[in-house]
């Protein structure tokens, strides 16, 4: 659960939906669109580590539009459980960025995330700057960075390294380390791991079950029912 860090706070940023719009109509004469998205069926929603739905199903879908120049923005939604007093049914996230290669090996994607809680009776909404560094395709280190982290009054910077191995043209495995440091957080924070084996045993359908493991500080920031190790399986198409 991203929210059970006290001291939050109200939140004034511009909506991140209007940056986007902003953005296509500047990029909109200069390039070409592309336009894709995903739908997901999960038995559980985690994000960096821990459940976001108290370990039931989740069903979540994206849309993207990119230029031929790199710049893209994206909304993606999901449904959510958290505390009952926060009375948060769903999450919506807003995009912004570019991405592309900086050399043969090398590619940058460099964002700004928004996340927003429609249902909510609290404020949780908050914004996040996130980078990514691909080597190869098959390598990667991310950092996310946010002065409002998990929708209270705190830094906080997520960094995750990643690594991607190809077994044949439909089955390929994955293995992740991240660690979030939080600023008022007893111990500066916690650390999880994320190994995925995603099987596209029928294009645009990929079948993908994850294991999740995070140390003793999620758990006690989170609570035993949210961080810990848990499975996770999810079925993906993407248009």
């Amino acid at each position: 659960m991203k929210f059970t860090i006290n001291n939050r706070r109200a939140l004034r940023h511009v909506p991140v939906l209007c940056v986007v719009m902003a953005c296509a109509g500047m990029t909109g004469t200069a390039a070409a669109y592309q336009v894709g998205g995903s739908a997901t069926l999960t038995s559980d929603y985690v994000w960096r580590g821990s459940t976001q739905t108290q370990g039931d199903a989740a069903v979540q879908a994206g849309f993207k539009a990119a230029t031929d120049n790199g710049f893209y923005a994206s909304a993606w939604g999901s449904n959510v459980e958290f505390a009952p007093e926060t009375h948060a049914s769903s999450e919506l996230d807003f995009t912004v960025g570019w991405s592309g290669k900086l050399a043969d090996d090398w590619a940058l994607d460099a964002n700004v995330l928004h996340y927003h809680y429609p249902s909510t009776t609290v404020d949780l909404n908050w914004t996040e700057l996130n980078s990514t560094v691909t080597w190869k395709d098959n390598y990667w280190l991310s950092l996310g960075w946010s002065s409002e982290a998990l929708g209270t009054t705190q830094d906080g910077l997520y960094s995750l390294i990643g690594a991607r191995l190809p077994v044949n043209e439909k089955l390929r495995l994955e293995a992740m380390a991240g660690y979030y440091s939080l600023q008022d957080v007893r111990g500066g924070g916690y650390a999880h791991g994320q190994v995925n084996a995603i099987w596209a045993f029928a294009a645009p359908l990929e079948l993908r079950v994850s294991a999740h493991a995070t140390d003793s500080k999620a758990k006690a920031l989170f609570g035993e029912d949210y961080a810990g190790s848990r499975w996770e399986v999810a079925l993906q198409g993407s248009f």
